[in-house]
């Protein structure tokens, strides 16, 4: 039966984005099919299979040993500080984002990245027909943030019609950052954290190419990766690397006490008028038909649905914080359907930051992202259901 309310669901996520679409006509079923079909082999090979379960132990094998890396550098500035049995979120979480964007940094100083980058968005524009920018670009949100995935493309922005800056900010607003991957796996469990990686990418894809769906001629599809760092050496690409990820770990920091504290503050509120009434709750709610669809235990829906709707409204980190303390109370089922959900930049802070940054490449596309801002949020929580509903059917 789970399965039959699976495909429901599917169908529904399908079917709202068909109804939000921009032109019908244009729709590219082939290729949304073809990605579908892929969500349901990768996760089928990752969840059911020998040989892809020892392929997620051994990528959580190494995020393992990068983190330990990147502990012996937080070790070494705490020189021993105490902080408890507990830890410090900041110290232990945070600080390792600044190691992971290093390492990024450097890759794509030696065009390593950028190369696997390219060729993976090349096969997926090959088999699905999809442009190769909308390809690469989301390819590229997989490593990196919304800012930099959307930077790498700059040079084809001229090209981007209304609809093509559509499909590229849903792809940057649906992935996440690899920088902040290890600190999402010290939270949750990383077998779902990591499938939900080429999930969320496909997702992304399917659902704005359904909303916005795009023919484009050859001539305005090319990918440039020439200049996708500035960097002179290695060591400065170490040092540009690390000090982004400084800025990454202190802007997720400011954002968690801002968020945490305004979700307590209009708790309070409600509580004030509703006794015993949160925001989570009421989110739960809302989300009810939907969770139930995506396969979440009848008795787990309220919890799932206020975590998920808390990371709309605020962001991933703190629905992870607070999803992390209700782990091995719910079962494995809504775990893993959770996990996949949050593991993306689907929320209202991400309009912001993706309008900005457009805005500074170029400022009429800028305002184009802003006034469709809040249809890309609804893409993007569509896509996100569509992964966490297809990672449920294999749980």
């Amino acid at each position: 039966m789970d399965i039959v309310f699976g495909i429901i669901a599917i169908i529904v996520v399908l079917g709202l984005a068909y109804l939000l679409s921009n032109n019908r006509k244009i729709i590219n079923y082939r290729g949304i099919g073809v990605m579908i079909l892929a969500q349901l082999l990768t996760t089928w090979f990752m969840f059911a299979t020998t040989i892809g379960q020892s392929i997620i132990n051994g990528i959580s094998a190494v995020f393992n040993k990068l983190i330990e890396f990147g502990t012996a550098g937080v070790d070494f500035i705490l020189g021993g500080v105490l902080h408890g049995d507990g830890g410090v979120f900041f110290f232990d979480v945070l600080l390792l984002i600044i190691f992971f964007a290093t390492i990024l940094s450097v890759l794509t100083y030696l065009k390593i990245l950028p190369l696997i980058i390219k060729y993976i968005g090349g096969i997926i524009s090959k088999i699905t027909g999809l442009p190769k920018v909308e390809s690469f670009n989301a390819v590229n949100s997989i490593f990196f943030g919304q800012s930099e995935a959307l930077i790498a493309i700059r040079s084809q922005f001229h090209h981007l019609t209304a609809n093509r800056l559509y499909i590229v900010s849903a792809s940057a607003m649906g992935s996440v950052s690899a920088s902040i991957v290890g600190a999402y796996m010290q939270m949750l469990p990383p077998k779902y954290v990591l499938v939900a990686l080429p999930l969320n990418m496909f997702s992304a894809l399917i659902v704005a190419s359904i909303i916005a769906p795009v023919k484009v001629p050859k001539e305005e599809d090319k990918v440039d990766i020439t200049n996708v760092s500035n960097e002179k050496s290695v060591f400065e690409a170490m040092g540009n690397g690390a000090l982004e990820g400084g800025k990454i770990a202190l802007i997720v920091g400011t954002m968690l006490v801002a968020f945490i504290a305004s979700l307590e503050l209009v708790n309070w509120v409600i509580q004030a008028v509703f006794a015993g009434v949160t925001l989570q709750q009421i989110l739960g709610y809302i989300l009810y038909p939907l969770g139930f669809l995506m396969g979440i235990p009848t008795s787990e829906i309220l919890t799932a649905g206020g975590i998920m709707g808390t990371k709309i409204v605020t962001n991933e980190f703190v629905a992870m914080l607070e999803f992390q303390t209700l782990l091995g109370q719910v079962s494995e089922k809504t775990t893993g359907i959770v996990t996949v959900f949050l593991t993306s930049f689907a929320n209202f802070s991400s309009i912001g930051i993706i309008a900005g940054t457009v805005q500074g490449i170029d400022r009429e596309k800028g305002g184009e992202v802003s006034r469709f801002g809040l249809k890309l949020l609804l893409g993007a929580t569509l896509a996100s259901i569509l992964s966490a509903t297809i990672a449920g059917l294999f749980i």
